[in-house]
C-alpha cells in the first residue's frame, strides 16, 4: 500500500527579502545546535571541577549529545518531508530551548547528561529540517548553491566562535551560562518561523520505519561506548568485546532489512551515487578531525598552560576569523567551480595543522600555538559549504530532507567519534593530573594527518562525476 500524497508548497513567489529571512531563521538554528558542541568544550573544566567529574563523564556530556543528534537525524529530517518542515522546525526550537534550560538547572553530571540527551533531541529537529526549508525556498540552482553555502558556513562559523563565545560566558556568568543564553534566542526564532517560513512537504510521505531506527541507535550507541569506555575496562573487556559484536550485528542488519523496506529509513541506494557517497564519508572525517582538535585543545589551553576560559576561548579567534573570511566565498566558489577546490584546501590545511600540533609543548610560544590554529580555521572556513551541496546537490526537492539529515548525520557521527577517540588517547594523562599528556596528544595529531589526507583523496575520487539524479 503506497503512502498519502501530501500537497507540495513550492515556496517560488516568495519576494527576496522574505527568502533572505527564511535563509537567516535557518542559520540561527545552525548555530546554536553546532556552537552547543564546541561551546560546552570550554566548559569541560570548569563543569568537571564543580561536579567532580571523571573524564568518560566529561566525554558523555559531549558525546550524548552528538550521539542522540546522529542517531534521530535521519528520523526528523523524513518526518518534516512528512508532517511539514515549518512545524516540525518550531517543535525543534521548543524542545532545545527546554532542554538547554534544563542543563543549566543540573544539579549533577548525570543530569547534565540527561539534560544533553533532551537538548539533542530538539536539535535532531532543526538543522536538516532547515537544510530542507532553504533547499525549497530558493528553488533556482545557482542560488540554491549559494544558499546552502551560506547555511553550511553557519556550522563551521558556530563550531568555531562556539569556545569564544563559552569562554567570555564562563568566565563572566559560570558554566551555566552557556546553555541559558539559548533560550531567548530559540524563543526569538520560534516567533520569527512563525511569520515568515512557508510551511512545505515532500510530494509523498515516507513511512515510519521502527526496525531501522532501532538499528541505527543499536550501531551508534555500542561503537560509541565502547570507545568511551575502552580506557578503563580495556577493549579485551566481555563488554567492550560484546559492544562490538552487537554493533556487527547491526550493520548486517541494516544492509539485510533496509533495501527490502519501500520507505527505509537509510535510502541506501543513495550511497551507489559516488559523490553522494564521498559527501557522506568527508562529513564524518572533517567533524571527526575537528572534533578531536576542540577536544584536546581545550584542555591543553585550560589544564596545561593554566589559561581562563575566556583567555582559551580568545586563543581560537585564529580559528574562528578565517571562518568568518572564508565559509561565504567558498559557497560561491562551489556554486561556480564545484567542491573540489575548497575541499583539496581543506584537506591539506587539516593535515598540516595536524602536523604541526605534534610540536605544541606547554613551553611554546604563543604567536606560534596561535599559527598553528590558523591552519584550523582555514581547513573549517572552507570544508562545510562544498559537503553541504554534495550531499543534496542533484536529489528530488521531496528528498531534500532526508539527503540534509544524511549530512549533518555524518558530521554528529564524525564529531562523535573525534571526541570518543581522542579522550581514549589522552583521557588517562590527563586523570594524572597533565603528566604525558603532550605524548599522548601526538596519538590524536597524527589522526587528525590521516583524516585530512583522507579528505583529500576523497575530493579528487568523489567530485569528478554528478548525482545520477542529476543527469
Amino acid at each position: 500500500m503506497r503512502s498519502p500524497v501530501l500537497s507540495p508548497a513550492p515556496p517560488a513567489t516568495l519576494s527576496s527579502r522574505r527568502k533572505s529571512l527564511v535563509l537567516a531563521i535557518c542559520c540561527i538554528s545552525m548555530i546554536v545546535v553546532v556552537m552547543d558542541v564546541s561551546v560546552v568544550n570550554v566548559a569541560l573544566p570548569s563543569i568537571g571541577h564543580d561536579f567532580h567529574a571523571t573524564e568518560s563523564g566529561l566525554q558523555w556530556t559531549v558525546d550524548a549529545y552528538t550521539l542522540v543528534l546522529a542517531g534521530f537525524l535521519v528520523l526528523a529530517g523524513s518526518t518534516a518531508d512528512r508532517i511539514g518542515r515549518r512545524r516540525v522546525f518550531q517543535a525543534g526550537l521548543t524542545v532545545f530551548g527546554a532542554g538547554s534550560l534544563l542543563c543549566g538547572l543540573a544539579p549533577g553530571i548525570g543530569w547534565l547528561i540527561a539534560a544533553r540527551v533532551l537538548q539533542a533531541v530538539g536539535g535532531t529537529m532543526l538543522n536538516p529540517v532547515a537544510m530542507a526549508i532553504v533547499a525549497n525556498t530558493f528553488t533556482g540552482a545557482a542560488e540554491r548553491a549559494r544558499a546552502i553555502g551560506v547555511f553550511g558556513s553557519m556550522s563551521g562559523l558556530a563550531l568555531a566562535l562556539g569556545p569564544i563565545l563559552g569562554g567570555g560566558l564562563v568566565d563572566a556568568f559560570g558554566w551555566r551560562a552557556v546553555f541559558w543564553i539559548n533560550v531567548p534566542v530559540v524563543a526569538a526564532a520560534i516567533v520569527a518561523a512563525a511569520r515568515y517560513v512557508p510551511e512545505s512537504r515532500a510530494q509523498r510521505a515516507r513511512r515510519f520505519d521502527p526496525v531501522g531506527q532501532l538499528l541505527m541507535l543499536v550501531l551508534l550507541g555500542s561503537v560509541v561506548f565502547a570507545i568511551i569506555e575502552s580506557g578503563s575496562l580495556g577493549w579485551g573487556s566481555p563488554v567492550i568485546v560484546g559492544l562490538l559484536v552487537v554493533a556487527a550485528v547491526a550493520v548486517v542488519g541494516i544492509v539485510w532489512y533496509e533495501p527490502r523496506r519501500v520507505d527505509p529509513l537509510l535510502e541506501l541506494r543513495l550511497f551507489r551515487s559516488l559523490p553522494f557517497s564521498s559527501a557522506i564519508v568527508l562529513a564524518v572525517f572533517a567533524l571527526c578531525g575537528f572534533g578531536a582538535f576542540l577536544f584536546v585543545t581545550t584542555q591543553y589551553l585550560q589544564d596545561l598552560r593554566g589559561m581562563s576560559p575566556v583567555t582559551a576561548g580568545l586563543c581560537l579567534l585564529p580559528v574562528g576569523v578565517p571562518v568568518l573570511l572564508i565559509s561565504p566565498r567558498t559557497g560561491r566558489i562551489v556554486g561556480r567551480y564545484g567542491p573540489l577546490p575548497p575541499l583539496l584546501v581543506a584537506g591539506t590545511a587539516l593535515a598540516l595543522g595536524g602536523a604541526a600540533s605534534w610540536w605544541l609543548r606547554t613551553s611554546t610560544p604563543l604567536p606560534a600555538v596561535l599559527a598553528v590554529y590558523l591552519l584550523f580555521g582555514v581547513f573549517l572556513g572552507a570544508v562545510n559549504p562544498p559537503i553541504s551541496n554534495a550531499a543534496i546537490a542533484g536529489m528530488p526537492r521531496s528528498m531534500a530532507g532526508l539527503a540534509g539529515s544524511l549530512a549533518s548525520t555524518g558530521r554528529q557521527v564524525g564529531t562523535t567519534l573525534g571526541v570518543a577517540v581522542s579522550g581514549v588517547i589522552v583521557g588517562p594523562a590527563l586523570a594524572a593530573g597533565g603528566s604525558g599528556f603532550t605524548g599522548a596528544a601526538h596519538g590524536v595529531w597524527w589522526l587528525v594527518v590521516v583524516l585530512g589526507v583522507g579528505i583529500v583523496a576523497l575530493a579528487l575520487l568523489g567530485t569528478r562525476t554528478v548525482h545520477p539524479a542529476a543527469r
